[in-house]
């Protein structure tokens, strides 16, 4: 969800490398395409896997040239480099970090994604195995990391061309050909109070500790990114599980037609973050833009239109995404700047299998200690049942049978900070944030919270919770 007060997270000076991939992801055996720009006369990618630590896994030099920056809603048309991907390179998500003094002695290694997060000469790009070698696939948000990637003097949420005005029908358009996206170039955002070190929009943030947090617990994972979900809807075939953490904000139909599909068919689902599928992109045929239609006819920047009524590329406009995920942000919402008052999920049906070996009963707090509700969270329409037990209405697209496992009523005092996006007429009288998990076809686990990540490494209930959700559906 945008913060309409947010910054640039970034300066704009010129790096002395930068550069893009061709696509972001690529299956093991095929050939990467890296575009670069520099006036060097050489220049080297050092090629890391990210996992627990980064693992140096290739080296790359080659003759630099340069080329001009761009509008974000061009082709930067970089000079191209090929790289032979190994048929040999495990999944996961791959870090390239540029030095423009390929001559030059060898530097040390980052030893974090977060160490690795300069915000120009980086490039990010995903591994996808040729055929499943895991039962659960993890799901790298691509969309809105260029979303929020202001590469080109603009991003989905403000425009070089339409500063004070939306363009013509509201539509907005980023190019994925350019640098950014997950890594390097300038966020949208100021930093997070609760975790300064990287911008909020960036793989480094919520993703990179979550995904070390599977790998160093010993879960198998295999990795694609929401254009090879949006392009090759046969990717989810074998697998059992589809993990999405963080932030995952922006959906192609596509990719939402393909996932539903495979919920349908028995596959099961767990959301670690919130904001979930509130906007909806549609996808060059290519795979190379995304566009989104954000604004009513008529509307005039200056204001929180982000959650405005009658914007066409809501989802819940349409087809409220509470029916995959159990959720949505316009009955929750979001706290963008400076640090919150804790708040945490209060427990009910403490005896399900999901709070096993936490100590948890019910009417206990969750994640209060870290603020663990926040900075933007999702919740179901609901009421009170005559013993106090928050139950799902379903009148807002979420599944009847959706079980509220933990529910963390926000303030509604404009003073603590939270705004709220906008709901329907007569979605319930309580903004919560609400933990849960329905089954229909498949089984779907929604954690309703962005911040889940970042408490994972902070909370032992929290992690117990991680692990009892993984090993009961995947």
């Amino acid at each position: 969800m945008p913060d309409p007060h947010h910054d640039t997270a970034s300066g704009t000076a010129s790096p002395a490398v930068d550069g893009y991939p061709a696509r972001p992801g690529v299956r093991a055996g095929d050939t990467l395409r890296l575009h670069v720009s520099t006036r060097a006369r050489r220049f080297r990618v050092d090629v890391y896997r990210c996992g627990v630590t980064l693992r140096h896994m290739a080296a790359l030099e080659a003759d630099g040239s340069h080329a001009p920056a761009r509008r974000h809603d061009e082709d930067w048309d970089w000079p191209g480099h090929d790289f032979p991907v190994p048929a040999d390179w495990p999944t996961g998500v791959y870090l390239a970090i540029l030095r423009a003094d390929a001559d030059g002695p060898p530097k040390p290694a980052p030893n974090s994604a977060e160490a690795a997060d300069a915000r120009a000469g980086r490039m990010l790009f995903v591994v996808t195995p040729r055929v499943p070698a895991a039962r659960i696939l993890y799901k790298v948000p691509i969309f809105t990391y260029h979303a929020y990637n202001e590469s080109g003097g603009g991003c989905l949420y403000r425009s070089i061309h339409h500063r004070a005005t939306p363009p013509p029908g509201g539509t907005r358009i980023v190019d994925l050909r350019r640098p950014g996206g997950g890594i390097g170039g300038p966020v949208k955002g100021r930093p997070d109070a609760h975790d300064p070190r990287t911008p909020r929009q960036t793989f480094a943030h919520w993703d990179a500790p979550f995904i070390a947090w599977l790998e160093a617990n010993g879960h198998t994972i295999d990795y694609c990114t929401d254009l090879d979900l949006h392009t090759t809807p046969e990717i989810l075939h074998g697998y059992r599980l589809l993990l999405s953490a963080g932030h995952d904000e922006y959906w192609s139909a596509r990719t939402r037609r393909h996932v539903t599909a495979f919920r349908d068919r028995g596959g099961n689902i767990a959301v670690f973050g919130a904001n979930t599928c509130w906007w909806r992109v549609t996808v060059a045929e290519d795979g190379t833009a995304l566009a989104c239609t954000k604004f009513p006819p008529g509307a005039v920047l200056g204001a929180d239109l982000d959650g405005l009524r009658g914007a066409p590329d809501h989802w819940w406009e349409s087809e409220p995404e509470n029916s995959l995920i159990g959720v949505s942000y316009r009955n929750g919402g979001g706290h963008w700047l400076g640090p919150r008052a804790p708040l945490g999920f209060t427990v009910q049906h403490a005896h399900h299998p999901l709070f096993a070996g936490t100590g948890l009963r019910d009417g206990d707090l969750l994640g209060v200690e870290h603020a663990l509700v926040g900075y933007e969270c999702d919740g179901a329409a609901l009421r009170r049942d005559a013993r106090g037990t928050a139950v799902a209405t379903g009148e807002d697209g979420t599944p009847v049978d959706f079980t509220i496992l933990g529910v963390a009523e926000l303030p509604t005092d404009p003073a603590a900070g939270w705004h709220h996006a906008v709901r329907e007429d007569g979605g319930g009288g309580v903004r919560a944030a609400t933990l849960g998990m329905y089954t229909r076809g498949g089984t779907v686990f929604t954690a309703a919270t962005v911040d889940w990540p970042r408490v994972l490494p902070l909370d032992r209930q929290v992690r117990v919770v991680t692990e009892n959700v993984i090993r009961m559906l995947s």
